[in-house]
């Protein structure tokens, strides 16, 4: 079978679906997983499908959103390397905001001992991993918790942001790019990110590439209100040139 006839039965089952697996279609069409993952790639770059860990759903799926553990296992050294890089800009006594966001989290986990902040945070991963950090002064951030995010949202979390100013705001997103600004797919999360964007003097973006070009379905800001952008190299230095000519900054990581 031919590469484009292969990529257009995928391209059917990932649609019937909802989502296609890089090992089972491997055995499916008797090819290794590095020949799916090539199909993969063309097809999310011709806009047809947009790949995920381990697979890819229909690019008609903005609503898609993986599981924490998923979210945390993909793109792991890239996040690593984001999160290190992130560090340089802690403030040196001040206070910090933490998104929700498996590389938000990773950040909250390299905080150096020596390092006091007072941090306030919607999201039990960063919590979790700064409670016995003896340097900082912990406010968590309450409200309903969303399973799938392991975050508070709603009127008690828009209503705490509400109340605060700091420093610095450690932003996530699952999709940013300069035509349609930052998304994710829940709306109850995008509006406690609009109120985290709201809360800080300086926004920090920490995302990885593959999340440039994404879109999603809740769009929560421009990337205007975004001061520095922290991501990996994955992000062609093209890209990361517009980005900075639509007035960002970027550091790849």
């Amino acid at each position: 079978m031919y590469a484009p006839e292969r990529q257009q039965q995928i391209l059917r089952l990932a649609r019937d679906s909802g989502r296609v697996e890089v090992l089972s279609l491997a055995e499916e069409f008797q090819v290794t997983a590095e020949t799916i993952r090539r199909d993969l790639k063309q097809l999310d770059r011709a806009g047809l499908v947009r790949r995920v860990h381990g697979g890819a759903i229909p690019a008609g799926r903005l609503d898609f959103e993986p599981d924490l553990a998923e979210r945390e296992s993909t793109a792991a050294d890239e996040k690593d390397r984001i999160a290190r890089a992130a560090l340089a800009e802690l403030p040196e006594g001040g206070t910090v905001l933490l998104d929700a966001g498996s590389t938000v989290a990773r950040l909250a986990e390299c905080v150096p001992l020596d390092r006091t902040l007072t941090v306030v945070t919607h999201a039990l991963p960063a919590a979790f991993r700064l409670a016995d950090h003896p340097g900082i002064a912990l406010h968590l951030v309450g409200g309903r918790v969303r399973q799938r995010t392991r975050a508070a949202v709603d009127a008690w979390a828009l209503g705490a942001y509400g109340q605060v100013r700091a420093d610095v705001a450690f932003l996530g997103a699952n999709g940013f790019s300069a035509a349609h600004g930052l998304t994710t797919p829940d709306l109850a999360e995008a509006a406690v990110k609009r109120a985290v964007i709201a809360a800080a003097r300086r926004v920090v973006l920490l995302a990885d590439s593959a999340k440039h070009g994404q879109e999603h379905f809740a769009r929560f800001g421009d990337l205007a209100d975004v001061d520095l952008l922290i991501t990996d190299s994955g992000l062609g230095p093209e890209d990361a040139a517009a980005l900075t000519a639509a007035g960002t900054d970027v550091v790849r990581a």
